[in-house]
């Protein structure tokens, strides 16, 4: 085992270089950094030429790319070109209020898709199963930005006109009064479920389908001959081994779901992590942008790896050989 997560890792390093060097070429080939100063009229052709040569940009972009991967090992993450700020200090005063949004995203979808999951495949046919079935198909076809839109207007600003409790359109807080987790919580409604809504559509079908061929295994069968109770089955036996499948599913899932706060962040104008980049990423701000790049990537491994690991821990069938 430990043979094999030190193989990963080391077979990751490549792969994390391979990223930064697609993602920063990208970068570059999207927009010019020196806009940020050009868009000032105090500010001259010379001055952009010193600044181009303090910021390495009149260097090739391979030279450039060196220079960046050598501060980044080294911890130094750059400056923003926008606020001059370490990009490293940035993401730490972010990073919190994402992962807020992400943890409650997640566990939000975990238990509601279980839940859904457990139910369709035990009510196979029923109403309760089409119920679910259409839920599932609505949150696949829902685009996640429309959807947060029309939270917004209905639950936010219609609920008020209609004299009904209306939730918080935006940030974290009210503008006014003391924050309180009260007032957290009532500003994540929105957000997680947008932030859910595929997820939950995804995972609860993946659950239906694995429980209804755990459900048809002999053990489960005799399980029932024994005399023990339905949910005894469902929860001791059943669920465990359907679990699997869709433990990985979800592991490699969270940096999508990382992801996809980039643009619900913008939507509710969450402070976090996704709404600075989208704040940057008009500018080109190359440190920042790249900044929150490498920590998707780093994610996006370890997530792979725990997902890979997690497998021998959950099912006593499956080894990881160290020959493998």
């Amino acid at each position: 085992m430990a043979r094999y997560i030190i193989r990963r890792m080391l077979i990751s390093i490549p792969v994390l270089l391979g990223i930064t060097l697609i993602t920063f070429f990208l970068l570059h080939a999207s927009g010019d950094p020196m806009a940020v100063y050009a868009s000032n009229p105090s500010i001259t052709a010379e001055d952009l030429a010193r600044l181009e040569k303090t910021y390495g940009f009149d260097k090739p972009v391979y030279v450039q790319y060196l220079y960046w991967l050598r501060n980044i090992v080294t911890g130094n993450w750059g400056q923003s070109f926008l606020t001059h700020q370490d990009v490293l200090v940035m993401i730490i005063q972010r990073l919190p209020n994402t992962l807020i949004l992400m943890v409650t995203a997640f566990v939000f979808t975990v238990v509601v898709s279980v839940a859904l999951g457990i139910y369709a495949a035990t009510h196979k046919y029923s109403m309760g199963d089409y119920l679910v079935t259409g839920i599932s198909f609505f949150g696949y076809s829902m685009p996640g930005f429309w959807f947060g839109l029309m939270l917004i207007i209905i639950f936010a600003v219609k609920f008020k006109e209609w004299g009904l409790p209306s939730l918080p359109a935006a940030g974290m807080y009210p503008i006014r009064g003391e924050p309180s987790l009260l007032e957290l919580l009532r500003h994540l409604i929105l957000p997680v479920a947008v932030l859910s809504l595929n997820s939950i559509a995804r995972y609860s079908r993946y659950l239906r389908s694995s429980m209804l061929e755990v459900l048809n295994q002999d053990y489960v069968r005799t399980a029932h001959a024994k005399g023990l109770a339905g949910h005894v089955v469902v929860g001791r036996h059943a669920l465990k081994n359907a679990l699997i499948p869709l433990l990985t599913l979800v592991l490699l899932d969270i940096p999508f779901l990382f992801g996809g706060a980039l643009i619900v962040e913008q939507v509710f104008a969450w402070p976090g992590m996704g709404r600075m980049y989208w704040e940057h990423a008009v500018w080109v701000d190359y440190p920042v942008l790249m900044g929150i790049l490498v920590l998707i990537s780093i994610l996006v491994v370890l997530c792979n790896l725990i997902a890979d690991i997690s497998y021998a821990f959950i099912d006593p069938r499956i080894r990881l050989q160290d020959a493998s």
